[in-house]
C-alpha cells in the first residue's frame, strides 16, 4: 500500500478541526489571550459558478480533489539527461524572524474595508523566510502539492522521482498519482505592473497565508514601443520617397473592441501564460489579481481636488493618490532626497501663492523640508541647488507612461484570468496595508503576496525568480552597418547540431585547456564550436559532443535574486544567465 505524501497543508488542516480550546490564542496588550478572530472577505469576487463554462474547458474524466479545480496537465516534456549537481533543490536557511513592533504610518484599527470599519488586529510579528518549493506532477503529468527542497532531493536520490524542468525546477514522481494522493491546493496573487509583474504561489488556510514561490515578471513592452516607432518611421520614409503608388488613406481602417497596442498586448499575454504555466505545475484553485487604477484624466485636469482635512485624515483615504506619488518620486523627499523618513504631501508651487492641486503639482517632502519651505516659491527654496531644482520642476512634469499602461491593460488581464480561473480582485490600498501590517519590504512579489484579504503572513520565500522577457529572436538573417549596407548574414536554419541559441545546457569536457563543467545559455556557431555563458562568464570553443541538453529555449531569460530584505546568509546568484 503507498501512503500519501505528507504535506504540511494537510497536518494545518487536521489541527484546525480540533475544538476551539486548542486553537492558537492571541495574547493581546492587556495580557489576557483571545482565539484568532476570521477575516471577514471585502474583495469583490467575480467569477463564474461552478458547472458552468468555466468546467466545460477542461477534459472529462479527470480525477481531483473535489477542493482543487481540474487541472491540466504539463506540456513540457520530460528532461533527457542525468541528474547532476542539484542547484535548484540546495537546502535553505530558515531564520525566525524577530518580533516587530508599530509600524510608522500605519493606523491600526482601519483597514480597507467597505465603510472604513474593521475590529482592531495588532500588527503581525515578520514571517520566517524559507527556500522556494519544488513543484511535484505524478507519473501522468498531473499537479501535486509542491514539496519543500529537502524532500525533492530524497526523492531524486531513491530514485522515486525524475527532473521534469530545471528552471522553475519540476520534479515527476515515477509511482503516485493524484487519486492516490492528498491535494490541498495552492493559491496565486499576480501584482500587474507596467515594468514588471509579480507573481506569488502561497497556500491559505483561515486567513494565514505561507508563500512558496515568488517570480518577478520583467516585460519588454518599451523594445516593442521602439521597435513599432522604428518601422513606422522607415515606412514613413517609404511614402515621402515614393508616393506615386498609393494615395493617402485617412480614418478608413477600424479597430477592433477590446485592441490593445502590441506593447500593451504583450504584458498582458506574458502574465496570462505565467499563471498558466503555474497551473499545470501546481494544484491552483485560486487567483487573487490587484486591480489598483489611477485616474490619470482626472489627475492631469485636477478634477480630483485635495481639501485640507482630507490631510488629516487616515493612510488609507485618498490612498492611489498617495501610492501614485510614492512611486513617482521613488520615496524619496524631492527637496533633500532622504529616504526612509516620514514623508508628506506639499505643493511646488503654495496655495497661498496661486498653486493648484493637480497632481503635477504635488510631491513629497520630509518634515523638516516641508517644515522649512512653508509657503516659500520652490525657486527661492531651492535656489542653492540649482541641479536638484532642475531635476525637481522637470519630473513634476513627467509624463504618466507607467500610470497609462496599467490602466489600459487591468480589464484585459482580468477578463483573460477570470475565463479561464476562479479570480479574485483587490485594490491596491488593500495590497499595502496588508504588506505594512505584515512587515513586508515593497517588491512586486511581496505585494502580489499581499494581493485581497488575508489575516497573517507566517512565511515568504527568501529568493525569487527573475524571468526576463527576451523573445525568439529575429525573422531578419542579415545585419547592416550605421549606414544600412549589410554586413553580416546569419545561417537560414536555427538549429545546428540539434542545439539553437538560447537552451539551457550543461557541457563536460574531460581533458585539454577547458576541462570541467559549464552549465549556462549556449550560443551556437555552424562550426560546432559553442560558447556557454554561465554565472561566472563565457566559455568558449566548447565542442558540441561534449553538450547536454537540459532544457529548451523558450524566449525568457532566468535569474535567481534575493528577496528584499532578506537575511545576509541567503544564496543568491544567477541560475541561468542571460541568452547572447
Amino acid at each position: 500500500m503507498i501512503r500519501p505524501m505528507w504535506s504540511p497543508v494537510l497536518w494545518r488542516t487536521r489541527r484546525a478541526a480540533r475544538p476551539a480550546s486548542s486553537h492558537r490564542l492571541l495574547h493581546s496588550k492587556s495580557g489576557k489571550r483571545q482565539p484568532l478572530r476570521p477575516t471577514l472577505a471585502v474583495t469583490s469576487t467575480s467569477h463564474r459558478q461552478e458547472g458552468g463554462d468555466l468546467m466545460a474547458t477542461f477534459r472529462t474524466g479527470q480525477q481531483t480533489h473535489p477542493t482543487v479545480l481540474p487541472q491540466q496537465s504539463a506540456l513540457e516534456p520530460s528532461s533527457a539527461d542525468n541528474l547532476g549537481s542539484m542547484d535548484e533543490t540546495g537546502a535553505g536557511r530558515r531564520n525566525a524572524a524577530s518580533g516587530a513592533g508599530h509600524v510608522r504610518g500605519e493606523t491600526l484599527g482601519s483597514s480597507p474595508a467597505a465603510g472604513r470599519v474593521t475590529p482592531d488586529r495588532p500588527v503581525r510579528e515578520e514571517g520566517r523566510e524559507a527556500h522556494p518549493c519544488v513543484f511535484v506532477l505524478d507519473k501522468h503529468g498531473m499537479p501535486l502539492q509542491p514539496c519543500s527542497p529537502a524532500r525533492a532531493r530524497k526523492l531524486l536520490g531513491s530514485g522515486r522521482a525524475v527532473v521534469h524542468r530545471h528552471t522553475p525546477f519540476v520534479i515527476r514522481l515515477k509511482d503516485r498519482t493524484v487519486a492516490e494522493s492528498v491535494v490541498d491546493g495552492v493559491e496565486i496573487g499576480v501584482d500587474p505592473g507596467s515594468r514588471h509583474t509579480g507573481i506569488a504561489v502561497f497556500t491559505a488556510l483561515a486567513g494565514e497565508r505561507q508563500g512558496r514561490f515568488a517570480l518577478q515578471l520583467d516585460h519588454r513592452g518599451a523594445t516593442i514601443h521602439r521597435n513599432m516607432l522604428r518601422r513606422a518611421a522607415f515606412r514613413r520614409r517609404r511614402r515621402v520617397a515614393n508616393p506615386r503608388y498609393r494615395a493617402p488613406r485617412f480614418n478608413n481602417r477600424a479597430v477592433a473592441a477590446g485592441w490593445l497596442p502590441p506593447s500593451l498586448r504583450h504584458r498582458v499575454d506574458t502574465t496570462l501564460a505565467w499563471v498558466e504555466r503555474l497551473t499545470r505545475w501546481a494544484p491552483v484553485r485560486t487567483v487573487h489579481m490587484e486591480r489598483a487604477v489611477f485616474d490619470t484624466h482626472a489627475l492631469a485636469l485636477g478634477k480630483k481636488s485635495l481639501n485640507g482635512i482630507e490631510y488629516q485624515q487616515g493612510t488609507l483615504v485618498g490612498y492611489e493618490v498617495r501610492e501614485y506619488l510614492l512611486a513617482k518620486w521613488h520615496h524619496s523627499c524631492a527637496y533633500c532626497g532622504a529616504t526612509g523618513v516620514p514623508l508628506n504631501i506639499d505643493h511646488i508651487r503654495p496655495r497661498s501663492r496661486g498653486g493648484t492641486d493637480r497632481i503635477s503639482n504635488l510631491t513629497l517632502a520630509c518634515i523638516p523640508c516641508n517644515q522649512t519651505k512653508d509657503n516659500t516659491p520652490v525657486e527661492e527654496f531651492l535656489a542653492g541647488k540649482p541641479e536638484r531644482l532642475t531635476k525637481l520642476l522637470a519630473q513634476a512634469k513627467a509624463p504618466l507612461t507607467d500610470a497609462a499602461a496599467v490602466n489600459s491593460t487591468r480589464w484585459a488581464l482580468w477578463r483573460a484570468l477570470d475565463a479561464r480561473w476562479r479570480t479574485r480582485v483587490a485594490s491596491g490600498g488593500r495590497t499595502k496595508w496588508n504588506r505594512i501590517r505584515n512587515c513586508l519590504p515593497k517588491t512586486h512579489t511581496q505585494d502580489a503576496l499581499s494581493v485581497g484579504t488575508v489575516d497573517a503572513i507566517t512565511r515568504h520565500p527568501s529568493l525569487m525568480l527573475v524571468v526576463g522577457c527576451t523573445g525568439r529572436g529575429t525573422y531578419a538573417r542579415t545585419r547592416t552597418d550605421r549606414h544600412g549596407f549589410p554586413r553580416l548574414r546569419l545561417p537560414r536554419k536555427k538549429l545546428v547540431h540539434r542545439f539553437q541559441t538560447g537552451d539551457f545546457v550543461r557541457a563536460v569536457v574531460p581533458t585539454g585547456k577547458k576541462a570541467g563543467t559549464y552549465t549556462g545559455r549556449v550560443a551556437v556557431r555552424t562550426k560546432g564550436s559553442f560558447n556557454i555563458t554561465t554565472r561566472h562568464g563565457t566559455v568558449q570553443g566548447i565542442h558540441h559532443r561534449h553538450v547536454i541538453l537540459l532544457q529548451r529555449a523558450d524566449g525568457y531569460a532566468y535569474t535567481t535574486e534575493k528577496e528584499a530584505g532578506a537575511s545576509p546568509g541567503t544564496p543568491s546568484g544567477k541560475s541561468a544567465p542571460r541568452s547572447t
